[in-house]
């Protein structure tokens, strides 16, 4: 019985969890033009140390494998938000850092959230 009504109630955290994240998704979309997964993305890159981060270091924080993190990045750099550049001291890394608009859009965006 406990195991039935602690499955309940995971069931219901992530109903839940997901009608926020559609919501977050809607509004940033229709204000902003990006969506809450992309946000955090955004916010990860900002909080990062030195406001740098590795796409490894960032897959911990969104929770997404680093090749998640590269295909969600190409389109924010695309879009000017956020460039790319080797690590100084390891070639074979790149870091993600905050264009000043990538900075200006997610103070915005924080502002939706």
């Amino acid at each position: 019985m406990q195991i039935e009504n602690s499955r309940a109630i995971v069931f219901e955290l992530l109903a839940a969890s997901d009608r926020v994240q559609r919501r977050l998704d809607g509004s940033l979309a229709n204000i902003k033009g990006i969506s809450f997964s992309e946000y955090q993305l955004l916010l990860a890159i900002q909080d990062a140390p030195g406001g740098r981060a590795t796409r490894v270091d960032l897959a911990a924080v969104v929770g997404l494998t680093p090749s998640g993190v590269t295909r969600a990045l190409k389109p924010l750099e695309k879009l000017g938000f956020v460039e790319t550049t080797k690590d100084d001291r390891d070639a074979r890394r790149s870091m993600a850092r905050l264009t000043s608009q990538g900075t200006e859009l997610t103070n915005d965006a924080t502002g939706v959230v």
